[in-house]
């Protein structure tokens, strides 16, 4: 496992992170033993880079991870995020705030979950709209003067807002969704990011678990998972986007290496300045995910991927319309 810089401020993280999203919320039931489990095999096995957010659980999250880092934390890089605002009665009801004294205290809040005294990573999760970027990241930026984090992030950010906050404060990462099916950020920011040396966080890298070949029809998803909800996994468009799927196994079998192997692989040799963040909830799972660092992709074979998952291959947008509109802003 590579350790490199993640951004230009100072941290370093694995080149391979875990994203623990779904180990409270979203992808079916939740086991906080077996998540625990799973969070410090990653970290045996050389991952150093751990991302959860205030919103997912909600708030739950945190405290599993923080629990679950607890005699390691000075080893590794932590990640965090503020800016969905949810309802512990109403989990369902949302809104989005990115104002300077919400900052703060959704800052303070998410020490305390977390039981830390630093954040090393802490992201906008989505732009307020009704809030001036600049206020949000100058208020971010006294929580570094201050010791409580150490570096800024955003995600799924406009090309413009990047830069205007890149103008405020230097901006250690990007996180927003890229996979084989998930190629936006190639219109621009990706680059973006390179030429002001901010790294590229990669989440949901195996689309939503749909690219490992695991998910076979929409029955296997359980009552409460997301997924049921999301046009990709819907009727026409989860058969279209099952047939890409069979193309990429394909491949992956001549390769000798799994999908998710293929997948991730491809998403790693896309530039030294991403970093993918795969979840998982089972040690099985993550063991394949790490094996996939050792998947060296051919110029030919990268042609061949392109051939099969081109820009707009995926059937169906990425997020349920309400969600579309919070991001890119």
């Amino acid at each position: 496992m590579k350790i490199k810089p993640l951004g230009t401020q100072g941290l370093q993280a694995s080149e391979l992170g875990l994203g623990c999203m779904g180990m409270s919320e979203f992808y079916g039931t939740r086991n906080d033993e077996e998540s625990i489990s799973v969070i410090h095999y990653a970290f045996e096995s050389g991952i150093t880079f751990f991302d959860t957010s205030d919103a997912y659980g909600p708030y739950t999250n945190e405290i599993l991870v923080g629990k679950a880092i607890k005699d390691f934390r000075k080893k590794i890089t932590l990640a965090t995020k503020f800016g969905i605002v949810r309802d512990v009665n109403d989990p369902a009801k949302r809104s989005i705030s990115g104002k300077a004294e919400y900052v703060k205290t959704s800052c303070e809040a998410s020490l305390k979950r977390l039981d830390v005294d630093t954040i090393d990573l802490y992201y906008v999760h989505r732009k307020d709209p009704g809030t001036p970027i600049e206020e949000t990241i100058g208020a971010m930026a006294e929580l570094i003067k201050e010791g409580k984090i150490r570096g800024i992030g955003l995600s799924e950010v406009s090309e413009e807002t990047l830069r205007r906050a890149h103008e405020m404060h230097p901006i250690t990462a990007l996180q927003n969704e890229y996979s084989l099916w998930t190629r936006d950020p190639e219109n621009g920011i990706l680059k973006t990011c390179k030429e002001l040396g901010i790294a590229f966080v990669a989440y949901s890298p195996l689309g939503r678990g749909f690219l490992t070949g695991q998910i076979k029809k929409f029955e296997d998803f359980e009552p409460g998972d997301y997924r049921r909800f999301s046009p990709r996994f819907q009727g026409e468009n989860f058969e279209k986007n099952l047939q890409l799927v069979k193309k990429i196994e394909e491949l992956a079998k001549s390769k000798g290496c799994t999908a998710a192997q293929l997948a991730l692989a491809w998403v790693l040799a896309q530039g030294d300045h991403i970093f993918p963040i795969p979840g998982t909830k089972r040690i099985k799972y993550l063991e394949e995910n790490i094996a996939a660092l050792n998947v060296n992709l051919t110029k030919k074979e990268l042609e061949e991927i392109d051939a099969i998952a081109p820009k707009g291959v995926a059937a169906g947008a990425r997020y349920p319309e309400a969600m579309m509109s919070s991001v890119g802003r």
